[in-house]
């Protein structure tokens, strides 16, 4: 079996650099439009990036540590790179599509592989309707914000706004507000990976929101539909002892 073709790429760090000259003086790289795989030298930050950078185009993902966090990231060591590829387990994301509309009629569609977040853009709450599949589920959320995130991005800006851990083959998204005054015992919902979301901003001119895709921000916001696109995917790779999985079943048991 032929060996898999890789590429390496990095954040703009001097970690990260430096692991970079490292890793293209030991192994023969290629350029990233040619691999099998690619390797992102960085956090969790440039690994989204890297993700979006590749979305449907081939290439799998194996992220080192070469930032802060690292949650999607594997440890970084520069011995037996390519043994490490070849025992790596594959797993495969499928992104949220954001479908936004403005006041001033610009349609914009953005893609998020964490999360899709409304939130307000001044000192008044934002008054929002949500629509799962086209039944209103509540008429009116005053809130900071509200947000819809994948498994893999539960344990990111959700888990920050107390939304629940979602473990990877769920196959639920979580639905969870911001800083919610009215209702105000509403906590969020789990909904099938097969749901519509609509969110319909109430007073869009006097208390104006944004819409954000992990790195696509939409300035007020009219009307947000949110939905998991299967037809694109991503496919991560993790060392076995370290896989996606079991961090997340990991940070459910964090004290």
């Amino acid at each position: 079996m032929a060996k898999p073709k890789v590429a390496f790429v990095c954040a703009d760090q001097p970690s990260a650099r430096r692991a970079m000259t490292d890793l293209t003086r030991r192994f023969d790289g290629v350029p990233p439009e040619q691999a099998d795989i690619v390797v992102a030298l960085g956090g969790d930050g440039f690994m989204l990036q890297t993700l979006h950078r590749f979305l449907g185009k081939g290439p799998a993902i194996y992220g080192m540590n070469r930032g802060t966090v690292g949650f999607l990231m594997n440890s970084y060591r520069d011995e037996d790179l390519l043994d490490r590829l070849e025992r790596s387990v594959t797993l495969t994301l499928h992104p949220l599509c954001m479908q936004a509309e403005t006041v001033s009629g610009e349609s914009v569609t953005g893609i998020a592989i964490n999360e899709v977040s409304l939130l307000r853009e001044t000192r008044q709450a934002a008054k929002i309707r949500i629509s799962v599949d086209g039944t209103t589920r509540i008429d009116k959320l005053i809130c900071d914000g509200i947000l819809i995130a994948t498994p893999a991005g539960s344990t990111a800006y959700n888990l920050s706004a107390h939304g629940p851990i979602i473990p990877i083959g769920a196959g639920v998204l979580a639905l969870t507000p911001i800083s919610a005054f009215r209702p105000r015992r509403w906590r969020g919902a789990l909904l099938p990976h097969q749901a519509h979301v609509t969110f319909e901003i109430l007073e869009p001119k006097k208390r104006p929101v944004s819409a954000v895709a992990d790195n696509t921000e939409v300035r007020d916001a009219l009307r947000v539909t949110v939905f998991e696109d299967r037809s694109q995917s991503a496919k991560v790779l993790f060392d076995p002892e370290h896989n996606l999985e079991e961090r997340i079943l990991k940070e459910q048991f964090a004290t």
